[in-house]
């Protein structure tokens, strides 16, 4: 039954989300960033990212204020980048006032190299 739960806070959260998330998934989806796919509101371990791309592991979230200075944010970094992840944080007022260059700083992170699988390396 926790998966089915799972499910539907994700489908809550891909539709109650930001004016900011709709407009970088707007730019993002479709593998619009040299033909990477994202996924939104995916859940890894514990937690949900916002948008995840599976095959660069990047995970790049969309922060607001209350964001500002969290030790769970840093908890939730450690614990994606234990599993593989590198995390990408992006101000809302960033998406909002210079797309382009968020949309640059995901396409640099998408065209590094991806880092090794968790437990290698």
């Amino acid at each position: 039954m926790r998966q089915g739960q799972d499910r539907a806070f994700a489908r809550y959260l891909r539709k109650n989300s930001t004016d900011a998330e709709r407009i970088l998934w707007r730019h993002i989806r479709a593998k619009q960033i040299h033909g990477f796919r994202f996924r939104r509101q995916v859940q890894i371990g514990a937690y949900f990212a916002d948008f995840v791309c599976l095959e660069a592991r990047l995970v790049v979230e969309v922060d607001g204020g209350q964001h500002n200075e969290r030790e769970t944010d840093a908890i939730r970094d450690r614990c994606l980048a234990d599993a593989g992840f590198e995390v990408l944080r992006i101000w809302n007022n960033e998406v909002l006032g210079n797309i382009d260059g968020v949309l640059e700083t995901i396409s640099a992170a998408l065209l590094k190299s991806p880092p090794p699988p968790a437990g290698e390396g």
